[in-house]
């Protein structure tokens, strides 16, 4: 799979020309998604927005917020985001005017993991890195969605490999509940035309050659013409690249 090559940088994103059939795009598109949320929201009573930081994440909290849908939003802290994550969460919080849930990891199975196999070890083995997103992401998202009816991602199909096939809506095994990915059609342009057109907040890594955001030590900047998540444990292979959270 190709994807669409990453140029980000503040120069980048300033000359994104919104002309009248992408600001038509979007707008459309924004409307599908306000309604589909909407439609789960007026279905399922329950629904959470698992919120990563990410560029696509910014978007979304935008929409939930400015059409003030009823949806949760959180976080997972991991203890290891870079300090720009931090900087957003609270940029965020000042400008919409709302408090991020953050959920952390268990604080026993993190030292526990870590005086069993190191600091670092997530390098030294798939199994001891996903081990670890288990520990730091994915335990903590199971208790967030506790009882939620639904939830949404800022997932897209460029994205990876792992995510050709991503639907709009899908019914989630693991939590037994619907899962969103209402911006799995969006293209990279259109996401960041949209955070210029509604001067939408977004992780300033991503002015550094950053276009997706994890944990510090596991994500670095990347080459012009490499895929959108060549970033992300960039030492395996494409294929593995989940943490855990959207494996089926």
């Amino acid at each position: 799979m190709s994807t669409q090559p990453i140029k980000l940088n503040k120069k980048h994103i300033d000359t994104i020309d919104i002309n009248d059939a992408l600001s038509k795009t979007i707008d459309g598109k924004s409307q599908k998604v306000i309604s589909l949320i909407q439609k789960n929201i007026e279905e399922l009573h329950s629904v959470a927005f698992a919120n990563s930081l990410g560029a696509e994440d910014m978007v979304l909290v935008d929409l939930i917020r400015k059409n003030k849908l009823h949806v949760e939003i959180f976080s997972i802290d991991t203890g290891r985001l870079p300090s720009e994550t931090y900087n957003l969460i609270q940029e965020v919080e000042d400008k919409y005017q709302f408090k991020i849930k953050i959920y952390f990891p268990n604080q026993e199975k993190v030292e526990s993991y870590i005086n069993v196999h190191g600091i670092n070890a997530f390098y030294n083995s798939l199994d001891l890195r996903k081990s670890c997103c288990g520990i730091r992401k994915v335990e903590p998202l199971n208790r967030a969605l506790k009882d939620k009816k639904a939830w949404i991602t800022g997932m897209r199909q460029e994205q990876s490999q792992t995510r050709l096939t991503l639907k709009e809506e899908e019914f989630d095994e693991t939590h037994q509940s619907q899962k969103l990915n209402p911006l799995s059609s969006w293209s990279e342009l259109e996401i960041w035309a949209y955070i210029k057109m509604n001067d939408v907040p977004y992780n300033a890594l991503h002015d550094q050659f950053y276009p997706s955001i994890g944990c510090a030590p596991c994500t670095r900047a990347i080459s012009e013409g490499e895929d959108v998540r060549a970033g992300r444990w960039w030492w395996e292979d494409p294929q593995n690249k989940e943490c855990g959270l959207h494996v089926k």
